[in-house]
């Protein structure tokens, strides 16, 4: 059975950072792309960053240069790490991983595999 545990979340005040981690288990993910997405309350989610099976990465305008990801295929584990937080990043955070050899995909349909979530909440 195919699980992805997130980890990490909590309160922030707003310029600080945090770190999320994703630890997959079930099978290898060494040769899938894992992502991050988040979703706030009433709005739809939202894409955050890939990182591919060669290490090559991807991001969301929204987070570009604030945020990020990296991966640990040994622990197959992805993390997210996340600075100059601002309170509009207040969500709840979505681990993802798709099935093997899938590039840098940024829509939520290209993943396969979903934690449950952690929230995160940035106060001003």
């Amino acid at each position: 059975q195919v699980q992805l545990v997130e980890s990490g979340g909590g309160l922030v005040q707003a310029g600080g950072s945090m770190r999320l981690s994703c630890v997959a288990s079930g099978r290898t993910f060494s040769n899938s792309a894992m992502g991050w997405f988040r979703q706030a309350p009433g709005k739809e989610r939202e894409y955050l960053a890939t990182i591919g099976w060669s290490g090559g990465t991807r991001y969301g305008d929204s987070v570009k240069g604030r945020f990020t990801i990296s991966r640990d295929n040994a622990k197959n584990t992805v993390t997210l790490q996340m600075n100059s937080l601002k309170p509009e990043d207040t969500a709840v955070y979505y681990c993802a991983a798709t099935k093997p050899f899938m590039g840098l995909p940024t829509r939520a349909y290209d993943y396969a595999y979903w934690g449950q979530g952690t929230q995160v909440t940035v106060s001003s």
